[in-house]
């Protein structure tokens, strides 16, 4: 059979996405042992992982440009869910990095902006997962700063304000919401989840890629694995288990 002619018989097979929006944190997830290529992983025959993650923005950028990356006629309708992940630059402090922050109740404002959009675009917020700041180890994020010239721009308090705010849009707004800053403090020291103070480590990834799988597993249960496994293939006549 000739290809044009098995494309015109079977339909288009579009793969459902999960969208991955956020920081560096979100950009980085795909090196090895990333949570994003963890997530990947587990969804390889379900649907795409699609990296957005953008170093250095935060949210007063991430709202302009959100509706560069999804809209009506770019695949929302088969985005399955969606991740948003920001505060980390947000919430460096004004007088030490004003370019970065981005004041609490802008930060909230923007948060509930992207979150309209969305819902604006048929992604329901059932679909929508919120992922907080993760706590930042001062003394390890100051090393990284010192070594730069800087000072240390950013302080755990400050970003716990910010992580609260997010977890209260969430509720506003009737997503899901990941509380990275609260459950990586459970234990004492979560230094070991962090790779710099202010990024995630090795352990730092597998936490959160274990803690979104519980919040993703029920949306996603339900999809099927797209086209058969190989043992299921009708091998004298593959069209009829492929098309």
């Amino acid at each position: 059979m000739a290809l044009a002619e098995a494309g015109a018989r079977g339909r288009l097979l579009l793969w459902p996405r999960v969208f991955l929006f956020g920081d560096s944190i979100t950009e980085f997830s795909f090196q090895e042992n990333g949570w994003g290529a963890s997530l990947a992983e587990r969804l390889v025959r379900k649907c795409d992982v699609v990296n957005r993650g953008l170093s250095g923005y935060n949210t007063r950028w991430a709202k302009v440009i959100l509706p560069r990356l999804i809209s009506k006629s770019t695949g929302a309708e088969s985005t399955v869910a969606v991740t948003i992940f920001f505060g980390a630059n947000d919430s460096a402090l004004k007088d030490l990095n004003p370019k970065q922050h981005v004041p609490l109740e802008e930060y909230t404002a923007n948060l509930k902006s992207m979150v309209q959009y969305l819902k604006s675009v048929d992604i329901t917020e059932d679909r929508i997962i919120l992922i907080t700041p993760p706590p930042l180890q001062e003394s390890a994020w100051e090393k990284e700063c010192l070594a730069k010239g800087d000072k240390l721009n950013r302080r755990n308090a400050t970003t716990g304000q910010y992580a609260q705010a997010c977890v209260q849009v969430a509720k506003d707004c009737g997503t899901d919401v990941l509380d990275l800053w609260t459950l990586m403090q459970k234990d004492q020291d979560f230094s070991s989840y962090l790779s710099d103070g202010l990024h995630l480590s090795t352990k730092g990834n597998s936490f959160l890629a274990a803690q979104l799988w519980s919040c993703l597993e029920k949306k996603l249960s339900a999809l099927p694995s797209l086209l058969p496994y190989w043992r299921d293939v009708d091998h004298l006549n593959p069209e009829a288990s492929l098309l």
